[in-house]
């Protein structure tokens, strides 16, 4: 187990560790394959702290490695030694599928500022869960409505074999109404697709949904481009974020995907944040960024309002989300996932940085539809 930071308002604020209030355990991926993410959602949230000029909230920060028993490990060191109050941070589905249910039924809150399981939006949500980002789903319905839109009639599609990858393959075939070429998972972590090109290239597919996080979407594209292959590719934000585009370079140009966030969202609490995380961190924010922004001001609109001790009153501060975020207009749905309009984006150019520009709305007002199945 590597502790690799321990960030606190007192040291960001100059505040007394014994005047905090509220502890918040943040476990994410810090190190090896997709920590780029994890230090986004921790960069942006705690941006969002540090520009709250409270003296009241003490963030503890872990690294799970990207390892479901290590990340249970923090977990209940969180929650049994540092005593935390709420914890979130967690990017990958399958570590949120180990840490949450048991987080929560401890009586801790858990913000998600990512992985969204469709386990935990149904029959498994829980009053003390809250995503703050989106459920795994839904960005792969509003690829497949933009598909639609599109005129394409025969997706090959594929993900990597783990929760959020099922339910991204699941999100897609939910909204397009074409046929399928093919259905692939491949593994979490694979790097090398040849097989799966090939596959591609002889499926007579019209057009190719993927969801490939992290590293993983960087090789796919890479090596996409250099196969030759000239069928059109869509997917969801999370295989073209900022961070990823620097990486693919010219192979990821002109792709749409689809996003409930990006930088030019006009509104000024989003104008304001892409400029001060620039101003911070050096590199323009991601989507992984705003969520982490959002999270955080989501938790603090909360503790304005209730004392995290009142747990129901607390319950109900959260719910409200009566907090400014980045993508405008933002409320929970009756399984606390939020209800949100989802962009289509294209990958542009800008001053020789590599990036996204909103072309047009996917889905509009859209929530989840295991919402029914929640009972809280």
């Amino acid at each position: 187990m590597k502790k690799l930071i321990l960030a606190t308002t007192a040291l960001a604020l100059g505040a007394s560790l014994a005047s905090a209030e509220v502890k918040v355990g943040m476990i994410t991926t810090l190190s090896g394959g997709g920590a780029g993410l994890g230090i986004d959602v921790r960069d942006g949230f705690m941006l969002a702290i540090g520009q709250s000029g409270r003296d009241d909230i003490e963030v503890v920060i872990e690294d799970d490695q990207r390892k479901p028993d290590i990340a249970v490990q923090l977990a209940d060191k969180m929650i049994q030694s540092e005593r935390v109050d709420v914890l979130t941070g967690i990017i990958w589905s399958n570590l949120a599928m180990a840490v949450v249910p048991s987080a929560t039924a401890q009586g801790k809150f858990y913000l998600s500022p990512n992985a969204g399981p469709s386990a935990l939006a149904g029959k498994g949500c829980h009053q003390n869960y809250f995503n703050v980002a989106w459920q795994n789903d839904n960005l792969h319905e509003a690829a497949g409505a933009y598909a639609n839109s599109a005129g394409y009639k025969n997706s090959f599609i594929l993900a990597p074999n783990y929760p959020a990858g099922q339910d991204a393959l699941t999100g897609y075939k939910r909204q397009f109404g074409g046929a399928f070429a093919g259905e692939v998972f491949t593994k979490l972590g694979q790097t090398d697709y040849a097989a799966e090109i090939a596959q591609i290239r002889a499926s007579g597919a019209d057009s190719v949904f993927f969801f490939l996080p992290g590293g993983m979407g960087i090789s796919f594209l890479k090596q996409y481009a250099d196969s030759g292959v000239d069928i059109p590719v869509v997917g969801p934000a999370f295989s073209f974020d900022q961070g990823i585009l620097q990486a693919v370079g010219d192979a990821a140009l002109g792709v749409v995907n689809t996003s409930q966030w990006n930088k030019d969202i006009e509104n000024p609490t989003n104008a304001a944040f892409v400029e001060s995380f620039q101003a911070e961190y050096g590199r323009l924010p991601s989507l992984y960024a705003s969520q982490g922004f959002d999270t955080a001001n989501l938790l603090i609109s909360a503790i304005e309002k209730a004392d995290v001790s009142d747990a129901d009153a607390f319950r109900a501060a959260l719910k409200a989300a009566e907090f400014d975020s980045t993508r405008g207009d933002f409320s929970f749905g009756s399984n606390h996932h939020p209800v949100q309009t989802i962009y289509a984006r294209e990958v542009v150019q800008e001053a020789g940085v590599f990036t996204n520009k909103i072309i047009g709305v996917a889905l509009e007002n859209h929530s989840d539809v295991y919402a029914a199945d929640c009972k809280m």
